[in-house]
């Protein structure tokens, strides 16, 4: 059973970084494609960014292209989130999800494993 478990999350300022991690067990890494969603309180899980399990295809949500780049390192399991420029808006629980399509896709239902969650605060 794949288990994923995400790390990086805080409490920062708009216009400040964060790199989140996500580490994958349990299956093998290299063929999954992955995924970022987040959901803000009270507001419907929006997918953020997606890769392939090559890391040669990548997808964004329209709100943080230019800002946010999804990388993986598929000899440490691991999917990573860069987030630059953050904005109060980006604030929310950031979820990381396994698609065991190579290519992935951009909607959650399509996704059969997710981590628990990190939370992500911008303040103003």
């Amino acid at each position: 059973q794949v288990q994923l478990v995400e790390s990086g999350g805080g409490l920062v300022q708009a216009g400040d970084s964060l790199r989140l991690a996500c580490v994958v067990s349990g299956h093998t890494f290299s063929r999954l494609g992955m995924g970022w969603f987040r959901q803000a309180q009270g507001r419907e899980r929006e997918f953020v960014a997606a890769i392939s399990f090559d890391g040669g295809r990548t997808g964004y949500a329209d709100s943080v292209k230019n800002r946010f780049t999804i990388s993986r390192n598929n000899a440490k399991r691991t999917c990573y989130l860069q987030m630059d420029s953050l904005k109060p808006e980006d604030t929310a629980v950031y979820y990381c999800a396994a698609h065991s399509h190579p290519y992935g896709s951009r909607d959650a239902a399509e996704f059969g494993a997710w981590g628990p969650g990190t939370q992500v605060t911008v303040s103003s």
